[in-house]
């Protein structure tokens, strides 16, 4: 049997396996109502036919799916520094709130779980000696990459489809948990499955 474009997304199972604090949770979805508007509007057509105009024209780039910019989605994502730097390569329909370090850091001690994966209890010390001197620029300096930063995400359809295109196979697994919690998670997943006729 064949696997839907949505299915070949899926996690992996071997990535369950592994220990990742990664925490993807959709906050909100608005738009889809006013994005089938805007193709009725090209189309001249009455808006009870464009459910599925939607879906024959999502996996059509260059254009024909720019109604997905319409679809608005605000993401809580809890990650670590490391996925963070690759996920900032994405600008162009994406914004930003984040967890302040310099805000926040020296409020409370570290333990394991503000972390991806496990540090040394030696490090994790010194770490805490420095948040208890206030030392921040030292602090943000010596913070390893899997300290976990919070951000409220505010994006589309278009760009996650996009993102979603290019990480899906990515070798960090972090990427695997990210792509499935959208597509679990999402109103209208079938809108950003892979796979159109003119690809």
């Amino acid at each position: 049997s064949s696997t839907s474009p949505i299915e070949a997304l899926r996690i992996n199972p071997k990535h369950q396996l592994l220990r990742l604090n990664l925490k993807v949770k959709i906050l909100k979805e608005y738009g889809y109502e006013e994005a089938l508007l805007g193709i009725s509007l090209s189309y001249n057509a009455s808006l009870d036919r464009m459910p599925a105009t939607a879906i024959r024209l999502a996996n059509k780039d260059k254009g024909h799916n720019k109604f997905l910019e319409s679809i608005c989605v605000w993401i809580d994502i809890d990650a670590p520094r490391f996925w963070w730097s690759e996920f900032d390569t994405y600008r162009v329909g994406v914004t930003k709130q984040s967890e302040s370090t310099m805000h926040t850091i020296t409020k409370s001690r570290l333990c394991q779980d503000n972390f991806e994966g496990p540090i040394l209890d030696l490090y994790l010390d010194y770490l805490n000696v420095l948040i208890g001197k206030g030392d921040i620029e030292t602090i943000k300096n010596a913070l390893p990459e899997g300290f976990l930063q919070r951000r409220i995400i505010c994006t589309n359809y278009k760009a996650l489809r996009g993102i979603l295109l290019q990480r899906r196979d990515h070798k960090l697994s972090q990427w695997h948990v990210f792509c499935d919690a959208i597509l679990a998670n999402v109103e209208h997943p079938y809108l950003l499955g892979i796979g159109g006729a003119d690809e």
